[in-house]
């Protein structure tokens, strides 16, 4: 088990004090992550919270999995691992290149 938690449904008024403030109840937090939108700045409606422990982490999933916050179910499991992205080109979207010459 990872200590880094997925946190989604979240409600967008939702901060990250908020949110270490609640996960607090379940274990010692190290970060608090809310994901926001790279144009707008808003949030996403989710976030990253990485717990001290493994055992900090699966408490957090127990107490707080299907529990309301804001008034939205939230959603609490752990966080997976970023799919890596097609094409073997570092981070960043704008398409794969051909590889094969255009003549």
């Amino acid at each position: 088990m990872g200590r880094k938690l997925y946190v989604g449904n979240l409600p967008f008024t939702a901060n990250e004090t908020d949110l270490r403030e609640l996960f607090a109840t379940a274990g010692a937090v190290e970060t608090v992550n809310i994901v926001t939108d790279r144009d707008t700045g808003r949030p996403r409606g989710f976030a990253f919270v990485e717990m001290s422990s493994d055992g900090d982490a699966q408490n957090a999933i127990t107490q707080l999995n299907e529990r309301d916050f804001g008034g939205r179910r939230m959603a609490v499991n752990e966080a997976r691992p970023r799919p890596a992205m097609a094409g073997g080109g570092g981070a960043g979207g704008g398409g794969g290149r051909r590889r094969e010459p255009r003549w």
